[in-house]
């Protein structure tokens, strides 16, 4: 019997393979129960080019006293903030993994703030 992670890290591995095929730069999204983290890598998966989490110090005090990292706000936060540093290095289209976890809640909402900071996906 599969564990929780073994299965999640199963549903992930064929996103992975399809947006290999692709060859484009990935946006794959990682959380926790207290913090939500998310990374560009390149198209060949040698480099990450752009990275935010809740976890940061600026972000911490961004989300203000309690700090919360693992809410749908602060997953937004993330989203707008993986977008912008994505931009700087120079990357507009990335391909969505969402690394085995289900589209809704906290992935969502920084998927969708992503894409309202203008990453195309």
């Amino acid at each position: 019997m599969l564990t929780k992670k073994e299965q999640r890290l199963r549903r992930a591995r064929q996103t992975r393979i399809r947006i290999a095929q692709q060859g484009v730069a990935r946006l794959t999204v990682s959380r926790t129960n207290l913090h939500i983290y998310a990374s560009v890598i390149s198209g060949d998966g040698s480099k990450v080019l752009a990275s935010a989490s809740t976890a940061e110090a600026d972000v911490r005090k961004e989300l203000g006293a309690t700090g919360k990292g693992g809410n749908a706000n602060a997953a937004q936060l993330i989203g707008k903030r993986i977008a912008e540093k994505a931009k700087a290095a120079g990357v507009e289209k990335v391909a969505f993994d969402r690394a085995g976890f289900a589209f809704h809640g906290r992935v969502k909402a920084l998927a969708e703030a992503a894409r309202e900071a203008g990453l195309q996906f």
